[in-house]
Parts: structure tokens; C-alpha cells; sequence
């Protein structure tokens, strides 16, 4: 059947144009995920989630759940039917704690293949670890500290240095697990979870890293502080929250304080608040003997681990953010725009930024275009809110907000709400003046050329001490008009510099400014 879900040519670097999926047999739910192709950022096109407790009852029986069974076995099959109704070709399917455990897992995976057609592999913790700890290392490439993947049954622990791997380990207290225990209160679960944290003697080579937690219970207990202190976004992905934060949340929610917390709950699910406290729990303890300075939420994990191993070399090293920002103006910006060569030709304007300045002006002037489609009275504000809550990886949240501002400001200027809800909590004065300047210098780019980017090159804009120098060949005069004049000087007053225009005699003059500066 041809594929219904592919584009054709994008601008990355690709292993394959075709739609992939993913199946996940854990050992609470079955997730299918399909992503439009393999890439260095794939895009979900269909995401679907049942619910069916294959580890019900493991620890007591050895056994995978009967009705589990006959559920994991039904969601299978309607996953077969709807990857082959979309075209997609490559199905991988990996099976964890559950059915890895489980004396009849390997007669489930035989039923599976029989039933659906579908090849499962069930993978060792120490590969679910390893996968895992990959798809942080897609998003966000010198993860630094510990990856924690907490699924229902097991929790797999990684330690990585600025990107590399070091120790590895699965420990079988997943919350669930915890949870189906009898009788099982605080005190006895911290000690299950203090005896199987004693073994891994290196956690304490993380102290003043990052823990980089991934699990739906951690992205629940995301979404419980988020709303305890209002934050801006729902954008559970590079979520942070300090240490010492963190432990006095989780400790709050280990006890199971829903009285204190309850109406904070709003966004998670019934089924998932029972096993939370045992989730915070962990959380609590692995701060206390890591040392960890932060948590940072991760929604990138095993599933897209699976995708980020099968590519080439050349395709991992792509920086996520530009590959991301690079897709998204493809399709959706102006084939005439360029968001590259507007990035150079106001770097000299930008002498003294930071390496993390200069690479979120790149993603801005890559996204500059976003929005030239909408009705222009609400460009602004649509490109700062679809930057804050797109899917997007490699960037943090304050990171998100910069680019946000800037492309807005490449538009109008914020409005003061805007500002005072979402901008402010995120940005300091500092980092919201550079991103305006970043913007201002965007509009003053079309506004003379019209995105006609032969036109942009014959000129120059660059930093002489105090001073900001426009140069433009003198037969290009004519297309200095008041507006370009105005917003020139705009961007100046931003970057607290006097405005100055310098007409030269030859286009080859500007040519050579340029490469000297």
C-alpha cells in the first residue's frame, strides 16, 4: 500500500523518507508511536497509548497477566492493521521488564507474531538503559549527569559525561511493581528502593550534574508542580527544577499529601496518581544519594533511542535545534526566504555574543519567516506562542522564550500581558533586549530586500566601537527609504549604539567588509 504519510524532500540530512513506528510493550501500557520518518528529529504523526497491565501481579505469579494478555494481544492487532493502512514498512516492536521476566514471555511474543505478524524483541535493561539514555543524547546531545528511565516494572539508570556513556544498571522497583505489593507502606518500600540504590556505588560521580528523568510518573509529577507554581508553559520537555526543589516536592508527594496538593492534580491521570508516591519516593532518594544540582524532564526516551541507533553517523552529529527549526521553515515559510543568510549577515552586528547567543539567533533567523501567512495585526504574537509550545528539542524553556521574542519582534512588538505572563518568568532584561535586537535586525533585513536575499548581500551592517554602520553600495540608495531609516535606527537604540549610514562607491567594497568582519 503507498505510504499517506510522507512528504518528500525535506532540507536534513535523512536515513530514509518512509514512515517508521515504534511499539513499546511495557509493562503497564503498550504505546504505538508512528513518526512521518527516520530523522535526526522524527515527528509523531500518530500516537496511541492502551493501558494493560501485562505486569499485574508478576512479582507473586512469575507469570504475565491473563487479561493483560488478552488486551496486549488485541491492541497488537489493531497496531498491525493501522501501520500497514499508513504505509509504514519498518515496525519495530521491543518488549521490557514484563515480558523480558515473565517464565510464558517468550510464548506472548510467539502469540504476538502468530496473531499480528508483528517480530517482538525483548531487550535486556541493560540495552533498555542504553536506548534510553539515547534518545536524551537526541535531544539535547552533552547531557551531563544521570539518565533515569522509570517504567512501570524496572528503573534503568545511566550515567553519562558531557555525552559519553559510563556505568549502566536496571533495578526491578518500577512504581507499579511497588504498588501491586500487599501491605507494602513508606517505610518498606524506601527500604527496597535504599537496598537496590546501595549497589550503584557511582552515583555519587554525578553530584552537581543533572538528572535527566524520563517515565510518564516523572512527567506526571512535572505537570503537579508546574501548576503548583503557575508556570508559563505546559511543556513538560526540558522542564527544570532545582535540586533541592525537587526533593522537597517529592517528598511532599511521596506522602501522598492530596490535600495539600490535590487540586494541583488537574492534567493526570486517576490510574497514574496511585503509584506517584512511590515515583517521588525514588526521586527523593536518588537526589539525596547523587547529589544531583537539578532535574531536568525528558520526553525523549527509549522509543526514540530505538530511531536515533539506526542512523548514520553523520546524521547523529547534527545539531537537533537547527535540524528542527530547519524542517518546521520548510514547511511552513516562503520559498523565498532564508533564514542562513540572514544569520551572517547580521552576525557583525552581534560581535560579542555568546557561543548559546549565537546558535538561538540562528534557530530565530531559521524561524524568521514563520509566520507570513497569518494575518499580519497577529504575526507577532502567533510565531511567540507557536515557538513556546512547539515540539521542539535541543533548547531549554528560556531558550524557547529568546527565540520566541525574536521572531515576534521581527513582526511587532509584544504586547505587555504577554510580557508579564509568559516572558518574564523565563528571561531576564539582559537575554529579552538581545532577542529584540535580534529580531529588529530580522525586520530590518526584509524591510530593505523584501527577502530578496541578492539584495541583502550587497550590504553591511556591523559594530565600530559605539557606533552601528549601515554600508550599502550608493546605487543602492534608492532603496533606503524612511522606513528602512526608522528601523535602522531602532535597532540601534536596542543595542545602545549611534546609527550611522556609509555609502560606498562599489558592491565589491561591501563584499570585501564583509569577509574582514
Amino acid at each position: 500500500m503507498p505510504g499517506v504519510i510522507t512528504r518528500g524532500r525535506t532540507p536534513s540530512t535523512q536515513a530514509s523518507d518512509r514512515p517508521v513506528a515504534v511499539i513499546d510493550v511495557g509493562s503497564n501500557s503498550i504505546r504505538l508511536v508512528v513518526y512521518e520518518a527516520a530523522r535526526r528529529i522524527s515527528t509523531p504523526v500518530f500516537n496511541e497509548k492502551v493501558l494493560c497491565g501485562l505486569g499485574r501481579g508478576l512479582d507473586s505469579t512469575k507469570r504475565l497477566h491473563p487479561g493483560g494478555v488478552v488486551m496486549a494481544l488485541d491492541a497488537l492487532q489493531r497496531f498491525a492493521v493501522l501501520t500497514d493502512a499508513m504505509g509504514v514498512d519498518n515496525v519495530i516492536v521491543i518488549a521490557t521488564a514484563a515480558v523480558r521476566e515473565a517464565e510464558d514471555g517468550a510464548e506472548f511474543v510467539t502469540a504476538v507474531e502468530q496473531k499480528c505478524g508483528l517480530k517482538v524483541r525483548p531487550i535486556p535493561g541493560e540495552e533498555e538503559a542504553r536506548l534510553s539514555a539515547l534518545g536524551v543524547l537526541s535531544a539535547v546531545p552533552d547531557a551531563d549527569g544521570l539518565v533515569g528511565d522509570l517504567g512501570g516494572a524496572s528503573f534503568e539508570v545511566v550515567r553519562l559525561d558531557k555525552g559519553r556513556f559510563q556505568e549502566q544498571a536496571t533495578l526491578p522497583i518500577g512504581p507499579i511493581r511497588l504498588a501491586n505489593r500487599e501491605n507494602l507502606d513508606e517505610a518498606s518500600a524506601l527500604e527496597i528502593i535504599d537496598a537496590n540504590l546501595a549497589k550503584l556505588d557511582w552515583l555519587k560521580k554525578a553530584r552537581g550534574k543533572t538528572f535527566y528523568a524520563v517515565g510518564g510518573a516523572w512527567r506526571a509529577m512535572a505537570r503537579i508542580h508546574m501548576n503548583l507554581t503557575d508556570y508559563p508553559l505546559l511543556v513538560t520537555h526540558h522542564y527544570e527544577i532545582s535540586g533541592k526543589r525537587a526533593s522537597r516536592f517529592s517528598e511532599s508527594v511521596s506522602r501522598g499529601d492530596r490535600k495539600k496538593l490535590g487540586k494541583f492534580y488537574s492534567g493526570v491521570s486517576k490510574k497514574r496518581i496511585g503509584t506517584l508516591p512511590f515515583a517521588a519516593l525514588l526521586m527523593n532518594r536518588l537526589i539525596e544519594k547523587s547529589g544531583v544540582s537539578k532535574i531536568v524532564i525528558s520526553a525523549y526516551g527509549l522509543r526514540e533511542g530505538c530511531l536515533f541507533d539506526r542512523l548514520p553517523e553523520t546524521t547523529k552529529a547534527e545539531d537537533p535545534l537547527i535540524d528542527a527549526c530547519r524542517n518546521l521553515a520548510w514547511m511552513t515559510g516562503r520559498a523565498t526566504a532564508d533564514g542562513e543568510a540572514l544569520f551572517h549577515w547580521m552576525a557583525p552586528a552581534f560581535p560579542e555574543e555568546t557561543k548559546r547567543e549565537n546558535r538561538l539567533r540562528r534557530a530565530a533567523c531559521l524561524l524568521a519567516d514563520l509566520e507570513w501567512s497569518e494575518h499580519p495585526d497577529y504575526r507577532g504574537e502567533h510565531a511567540l506562542l507557536r515557538i513556546l509550545r512547539y515540539p521542539m528539542v535541543g533548547v531549554d524553556h528560556p531558550g524557547r522564550a529568546y527565540m520566541g521574542l525574536a521572531v515576534a519582534s521581527r513582526h511587532a512588538q509584544v504586547r505587555p500581558r504577554l510580557y508579564e505572563r509568559v516572558l518574564n518568568p523565563l528571561l531576564d532584561d539582559a537575554e529579552a533586549r538581545r532577542a529584540r535586537a535580534t529580531g529588529l535586525a530580522m525586520r530590518l533585513g526584509y524591510t530593505l530586500s523584501g527577502g530578496v536575499i541578492s539584495l541583502l548581500e550587497q550590504t553591511l551592517i556591523r559594530r565600530d566601537g559605539n557606533e552601528l554602520v549601515f554600508e550599502l553600495p550608493k546605487s543602492a540608495n534608492v532603496l533606503v527609504g524612511d522606513v528602512v531609516q526608522r528601523r535602522f535606527r531602532s535597532l540601534a537604540r536596542m543595542l545602545e549604539c549611534t546609527p550611522r549610514f556609509l555609502f560606498v562607491e562599489k558592491q565589491q567594497d561591501v563584499t570585501a567588509a564583509a569577509a574582514l568582519a
